[in-house]
C-alpha cells in the first residue's frame, strides 16, 4: 500500500488559510510576492496573463502556481475583481527573525487572512470609479413577508435601510446598482453572496448596531422595522467578515422608505438609460448627458439624485431654490465651480483613514479640503436672502479650524501616498524628531567625506560608498582596482563579488553607518507615531467631515445644475397638486447634445397630459420620432424631481409616484424569454402596479406576435390603463384601428409625428401634431432604408390587394366597434360567471334524478354559450 506524504508544514497552513478563504482566490504572502496555488493558480493566470508554473508535490501530483509582487498587487486585485471574484489577503503576522527566535531556526512564519478583497467592500483609490458610489447591499426578510435593504458605501461610509415591500424590491435593487447583493442562506433574492441566516436575526442585528454606533437605543436613529433590523445587521456581518475586524467607517443608519422617491423598475431604467446605456456604459447616458460636477463626489449625488427623483414637493423647491441661485448669478457660480474644483474628495479620503488604509496623503487632502470648505463657507455665508437649503449647508463647511490647524502644522505641503519612507512630518512640528534628522543629515554629510578620504587614500577615483537593503552602507570599487583593498593590512574588508564590481567595509564606515541608520531608524518611528496620533484625531471628527462632504457635493450638484441650465436654455419645472403633465416645447437632452455636436437642430414638441386627455395615442411612421417623444417627457419628469431644470420652454407637473417605460425589447436568452415574452412581462407589471399619479409610456405594445393577437393586446392594454389604471400615459402605436377608442374613451386623445412625401421621397418632421396619421408611410421608410427598388415595387403591389381586401371586409377591426368597452366587457362576464353560480347554488344535488341531473348539465351549458 502506497502512503500519500503528509503536506508540508508551508502547505498544511497553506490550506488551512484556503478553507477558511471559502470560495475567495488566496494571496499568500512569501516575502515580496503573493503566490496561489492550485486551482486558484490557474484561474489567476488566466485572467492575469501571467505565467503558471509549479513546485512540489501534493497528493502524488505538481502544485500549480503563480505569484504577482506585493508592491503590484493593487493593479492585479483590480482585474481580478473586476472579473468577478473576491480574494482573501494572507498577510505574514510576524517577521522571520521573530518567528526563528521563538520557534527555532527553521521556523514557519505565521500568517493569517487580514482582509477579504470584493467589489462592494473597496476603499482603495485605484480600485474605484471617482464619479460613481460603490453600493454594498444586503437584503433583510422576516417571515411575515417584510422585506428591507441596507446599503452601504464603505469609501464614505454612507449607510442606508430602506424599507419596502417586495413588489418593490427589484426597483430599489435597481436603482442602486449595488457592486454586492448579500442576503440570508435559502433566500429567493437574486444575490451574488449568500452569508449564514443567523446573521440577519434581527434581535441580534439590534444589538450589533447598538454596540456598533456605542448607544444605549436606535430610536434615535428612526424607527426600525424587523426587516431593517435584519438588512442593516446582515450587512454590518458582512463588512465586519470581510474586514477581519477592522470595520470599515459607517456613519449612522438613514432610514428612509421606497414611497420616498419615485419607484422606477429595472426594465423602465435600462429603457430610458437614466444612469448608463443598455449596454452599462455611462457616456450616452442620462447622466452623462446632465453631469457638469466638478468634483466626485458631486458627480455621485448626482448619480444618486437621479436614480431616485423626490416624492415631497419642498424637499425638490429647495433643491430647485438652490439651481435658481447659481443659474442667475454667472458671477458666482464660475467662482464656486472653480473653488470646487481645486478641492481634493475629503470623503473618500475619510473612508481609507477609518478602515485602516489611508496614509499621509489622505490627510494632506483632508487638511486641504477642509480648508477650502471654510473658506467657501464664509463666502456663502456673506449672501443676502440665501436659499433654505444653502442655509443649511453653509455652517456644515466650517469648524474644523482646530484640526486643519493642526494638519498645517504637522504635514508638508504634497505629503507621499505611503509612509513607510518618512519625510511628511513637517519641520518644526517636533524638535526631537528634527534633531533626529539633524544627526541622520549629519552622517550622511560625514559619509559623503569618508567617500573622499577614501578615495584619496586608495587612489580609485571611482570608488564610491553605497547602500541597499541587506549589505546596508557598504564601498564599491571596480573589480579591475579591487586587488589593493583585498591586502588584509587595507584597513577593509571584502564584503562581495560582483561582475564587474567588489564590495568592502571599513571600520569608519561602519560608525558612522550604524549612527545614520539608527537615526533614520528612530526618525521613521517618530514620524509613525505621529501619523497615528494625527489620524486618531481627524478620525474624532468623523462625523463633522463626512457632513462637509457631503455639503460640499450638494453645492458642486446645484452649481452643476445651473451649468447645465444656462448651457442648454433649460427652464425650471413648477409643480401642482393634481397628475398634470404639460409641457411646452420638451426635448431629449441626450439627443439633443448629439444632435448639436452635428450642427443639427432638435424639434421640439408639446405634451398636455390632464383629466381630459391623460392617454395620447401616437401614431405615425418608423423614424417619425414617436420613441423619442416617449422618451423624452419620461426623461422631464425624472429631472424635475430630481430638483433639476428640465429641457423646456416650460413645464408644470403633478408628482409622478412610478415610472414605467416599455419601449423596445430584446431577447433575455440567459432566462429563456423571448422579445414578445419580455414585453408582456413588463406590460403586465404595468397593469399590475401603475396608480392615477404614475406615468407611463408604451411603445408599439403587441408588434411581436400576430397581427390579430397583436391588436387585440394592445387594444385590451389601451383599455386597461384608460379605465383601471387611470394613469397619465403615451401610448405608440402603428395600430391605426386602435384610433377607433378615441370614440369611446373620453380620456384618449389622438396625435401624431408628421411626414411628407416630397418627390417621391419621404421627408420626416419628426413634429407632433393632433389627430391620428394618415397612413403609415412604411413602403416609404424601407425605401428610405436602402431596400431594393424590386423588392419595394412588390411590397406596394401587394399593399394594393390587401387594402383592396380590406376595403370589401372591413380588415382586421371589422367588428371592433361592437365591442364592449374593457370595464363592460368585464362586468358581462362577472354577470355570466353570477348567472351560472346561481343557477349552481340552487341545486339540490342529492334530489336530482338521473334525467334531471342531464337536463341541468344542458341547460348550463347553453348558459355558458349565450356568454
Amino acid at each position: 500500500m502506497t502512503l500519500t506524504p503528509a503536506p508540508t508544514p508551508m502547505m498544511a497552513q497553506y490550506l488551512a488559510l484556503k478553507a477558511e478563504a471559502e470560495d475567495c482566490l488566496l494571496f499568500y504572502r512569501m516575502g515580496d510576492f503573493f503566490e496561489m496555488f492550485f486551482d486558484d493558480a490557474r484561474i489567476a493566470a488566466q485572467v492575469l496573463d501571467i505565467a503558471l508554473t509549479a513546485r512540489g508535490e501534493h497528493a502524488g501530483e505538481k502544485i500549480p502556481m503563480c505569484g504577482v509582487p506585493v508592491h503590484a498587487a493593487t493593479a492585479y486585485l483590480q482585474r481580478l475583481i473586476k472579473a468577478g471574484h473576491r480574494v482573501a489577503i494572507a498577510e505574514q503576522t510576524e517577521s522571520p527573525e521573530a518567528a526563528r527566535k521563538a520557534r527555532g531556526s527553521k521556523a514557519l512564519v505565521n500568517r493569517a487572512i487580514v482582509r477579504v478583497v470584493t467589489a462592494g467592500t473597496l476603499t482603495e483609490e485605484t480600485l474605484l470609479d471617482a464619479r460613481s458610489a460603490n453600493w454594498c447591499v444586503a437584503v433583510g426578510e422576516t417571515a411575515g413577508g417584510e422585506v428591507a435593504v441596507a446599503a452601504a458605501d464603505v469609501s464614505t461610509g454612507r449607510f442606508e435601510v430602506i424599507a419596502c415591500d417586495r413588489g418593490n424590491l427589484g426597483a430599489e435593487l435597481a436603482r442602486l446598482g449595488a457592486a454586492e447583493v448579500v442576503a440570508a442562506e435559502g433566500s429567493e433574492v437574486a444575490a451574488t453572496v449568500w452569508r449564514p441566516r443567523a446573521e440577519f436575526d434581527s434581535a441580534r442585528a439590534e444589538e450589533r448596531l447598538k454596540r456598533l454606533f456605542a448607544v444605549a437605543t436606535l430610536d434615535g436613529f428612526g424607527a426600525f422595522g424587523r426587516a431593517g433590523l435584519a438588512a442593516a445587521g446582515g450587512l454590518v456581518a458582512y463588512l465586519d467578515h470581510t474586514a477581519k475586524g477592522q470595520l470599515p467607517f459607517l456613519r449612522p443608519p438613514v432610514l428612509a422608505a421606497a414611497r420616498d422617491a419615485m419607484a422606477i423598475d429595472a426594465a423602465t431604467r435600462e429603457s430610458l438609460e437614466i444612469t448608463c446605456t443598455a449596454q452599462g456604459q455611462r457616456k450616452g447616458s442620462l447622466l452623462d448627458s446632465l453631469d457638469r460636477t466638478v468634483t466626485g463626489a458631486g458627480a455621485r449625488l448626482l448619480a444618486a439624485d437621479l436614480g431616485a427623483p423626490l416624492m415631497e414637493r419642498p424637499a425638490i423647491e429647495a433643491r430647485l431654490d438652490l439651481v435658481q441661485l447659481f443659474h442667475d448669478d454667472a458671477s458666482l457660480r464660475e467662482r464656486m465651480r472653480a473653488a470646487l474644483r481645486a478641492l481634493p474628495d475629503i470623503g473618500r479620503a475619510l473612508g481609507r483613514l477609518a478602515a485602516g488604509r489611508g496614509g499621509p496623503r489622505d490627510l494632506g487632502q483632508l487638511r486641504d479640503g477642509l480648508d477650502g470648505a471654510w473658506a467657501i463657507g464664509d463666502r456663502l455665508g456673506k449672501l443676502d436672502a440665501a436659499p433654505a437649503l444653502l442655509a443649511d449647508l453653509a455652517p456644515r463647511l466650517r469648524g474644523h479650524g482646530a484640526l486643519i490647524d493642526l494638519l498645517k502644522r504637522a504635514l508638508i505641503p504634497s505629503p507621499p501616498i505611503e509612509a513607510s519612507d518618512g519625510g511628511y512630518i513637517a519641520a518644526g512640528y517636533d524638535p526631537a524628531l528634527d534633531a533626529l534628522r539633524d544627526t541622520g543629515s549629519g552622517g550622511r554629510r560625514a559619509i559623503a567625506a569618508l567617500e573622499a578620504t577614501f578615495r584619496a587614500k586608495t587612489g580609485i577615483a571611482a570608488l564610491k560608498i553605497r547602500h541597499n537593503g541587506v549589505l546596508g552602507y557598504h564601498i564599491e570599487v571596480p573589480a579591475r582596482a579591487a586587488d589593493p583593498l583585498m591586502a588584509a593590512d587595507s584597513g577593509f574588508t571584502h564584503r562581495q563579488t560582483l561582475a564587474g564590481v567588489v564590495r568592502f567595509n571599513a571600520p569608519d564606515l561602519h560608525e558612522v553607518a550604524a549612527s545614520v541608520t539608527q537615526s533614520g531608524a528612530h526618525a521613521l518611528a517618530a514620524e509613525a507615531a505621529h501619523l497615528e496620533d494625527l489620524t486618531a484625531r481627524a478620525l474624532a471628527g468623523r462625523e463633522h467631515i463626512a457632513a462637509t462632504a457631503d455639503a460640499i457635493a450638494r453645492l458642486d450638484v446645484a452649481a452643476g445644475l445651473a451649468e447645465r441650465a444656462v448651457e442648454g436654455g433649460w427652464t425650471r419645472p413648477s409643480f401642482t397638486d393634481h397628475a398634470a403633465f404639460e409641457v411646452a416645447g420638451g426635448r431629449h437632452p441626450v439627443v439633443e447634445a448629439a444632435l448639436s455636436k452635428s450642427g443639427d437642430r432638435f424639434v421640439a414638441n408639446d405634451c398636455v397630459l390632464g383629466d381630459s386627455s391623460r392617454l395620447w395615442l401616437v401614431t405615425g411612421p418608423n423614424m417619425g420620432g414617436k420613441s423619442t417623444f416617449l422618451r423624452q417627457n419620461a426623461l422631464i419628469a425624472v429631472l424635475a424631481q430630481a430638483g433639476a431644470w428640465v429641457p423646456a420652454a416650460a413645464a408644470r407637473l403633478g408628482l409622478v409616484d412610478r415610472l414605467f417605460s416599455r419601449v423596445g425589447a430584446s431577447d433575455n436568452l440567459a432566462r429563456g424569454r423571448s422579445t414578445f415574452m419580455v414585453e408582456m412581462v413588463e406590460t403586465a407589471a404595468i397593469l399590475a402596479q401603475a396608480t392615477p399619479r404614475s406615468f407611463v409610456i408604451l411603445d408599439e405594445v403587441g408588434r411581436g406576435t400576430s397581427t390579430y393577437d397583436g391588436l387585440a393586446i394592445a387594444w385590451a392594454v389601451v383599455e386597461a390603463i384608460h379605465e383601471d389604471n387611470r394613469c397619465r400615459c403615451l401610448f405608440a402605436t402603428h395600430y391605426h384601428e386602435l384610433t377607433r377608442l378615441a370614440e369611446r374613451c373620453e380620456s384618449l386623445s389622438l396625435h401624431h409625428v408628421r411626414a411628407r412625401e416630397w418627390k417621391g421621397e419621404l421627408v420626416l418632421l419628426h413634429e407632433l401634431a393632433d389627430g391620428p396619421a394618415d397612413r403609415s408611410y412604411g413602403l416609404a421608410v424601407a425605401r428610405l432604408a436602402g431596400m431594393p427598388p424590386a423588392t419595394v415595387s412588390r411590397a406596394k403591389a401587394v399593399l394594393a390587394k390587401l387594402e383592396a381586401g380590406r376595403a370589401k371586409t372591413g380588415g382586421i377591426a371589422a367588428g371592433l366597434d361592437d365591442l364592449p368597452l374593457f370595464a363592460a366587457a368585464a362586468q358581462a362576464e362577472e354577470a355570466q360567471c353570477d348567472a351560472i353560480r346561481a343557477e349552481v347554488e340552487a341545486l339540490d344535488v342529492d334530489a336530482l334524478t338521473p334525467r334531471e341531473a342531464l337536463d341541468t348539465l344542458y341547460r348550463l351549458k347553453a348558459l355558458a354559450r349565450e356568454g
